[in-house]
């Protein structure tokens, strides 16, 4: 079994996105942080890249979501910083 390049960058990717969750669990951040959001977005955008190489439809159509719900998440709390 060959470890790929992508798969190392795929599993930081998860390793970030698994981390993000696991300290939101243990209410470590909140969702609404923009750590939280941060975090989530290069998660999926590295797990997006190690599937660029060996296409999986399921696994992009659902870290383009992870992706863009987290790019959501940033633009509110900079939007609530500003207002405030």
């Amino acid at each position: 079994m060959d470890i790929l390049v992508e798969d190392i960058i795929g599993l930081i990717g998860v390793l970030l996105t698994l981390i993000a969750y696991f300290l939101l669990q243990i209410e470590a951040i909140k969702s609404e942080s923009l750590s939280y959001s941060f975090i989530n977005v290069v998660g999926s955008l590295l797990i997006f890249c190690s599937i660029l190489k060996t296409w999986n439809l399921s696994a992009a159509v659902m870290e383009t979501s992870w992706l863009l719900i987290s790019i959501y998440g940033c633009i509110k709390y900079f939007s609530k910083t500003k207002s405030q």
